[in-house]
């Protein structure tokens, strides 16, 4: 993904929000649209105030199981509308919020054989996690540990937390534990520049 791709990614999903606070309606992706967005992709978007950047709604698909300009369309919508941390958006609101969209390279499982082995595997700055234990799962974004200022283990921990587990859940044996890579496009104002963020 390149910031062509991130300049259409992101304002498919501002155009997606936009149309569905307006009328109800769900685009569909453009007729001609590249072929790559056509192939299954995990994706996220995210939704922040601007300009104090306080999170407003963040959903999306780990797995790649859609068509990513149709997964961005589908998480789009519901960031603005689903999330249940926060009240649905308003269309007047969409004028102050910063748009953001990372896509996900395919989670793969993380073996370790004593728990300390999960810190050697995962990069701050690199990985996002899925965490799995019984019927609990969460995931954080590969940006979270760097915006939060975590090292690998507060970030397990933070993952821990996000699932609705102890901080220290991520060392028991029956926890699966998944790292995936991210692009990460964002506007730099409402409906201004998209560019890369560095994570």
């Amino acid at each position: 993904m390149d910031a062509t791709d991130g300049e259409f990614l992101v304002r498919l999903a501002r155009k997606a929000i936009g149309e569905y606070l307006a009328s109800g309606a769900v685009i569909r992706p453009p007729k001609d649209v590249n072929a790559k967005y056509l192939e299954k992709r995990g994706v996220f978007v995210t939704l922040h105030t601007h300009p104090a950047g306080r999170l407003r709604g963040c959903i999306g698909f780990p797995e790649p199981i859609k068509p990513l300009a149709t997964a961005v369309i589908d998480s789009a919508i519901s960031a603005a509308t689903g999330d249940p941390r926060f009240p649905p958006l308003s269309l007047s609101e969409l004028s102050d919020v910063v748009i953001e969209v990372t896509v996900l390279t395919p989670p793969e499982r993380v073996i370790a054989r004593e728990p300390d082995d999960y810190l050697r595997q995962i990069e701050v700055g690199r990985h996002g996690l899925i965490i799995e234990n019984r019927v609990h799962r969460g995931l954080l974004l590969p940006q979270v540990p760097g915006e939060q200022g975590w090292n690998s283990e507060e970030f397990l921990a933070g993952l821990c937390m996000k699932a609705g587990l102890p901080e220290s859940a991520w060392k028991e044996r029956n926890t699966r534990l998944y790292r995936f890579e991210g692009a990460v496009f964002s506007e730099t104002t409402p409906g201004g520049a998209v560019v890369e963020k560095g994570i």
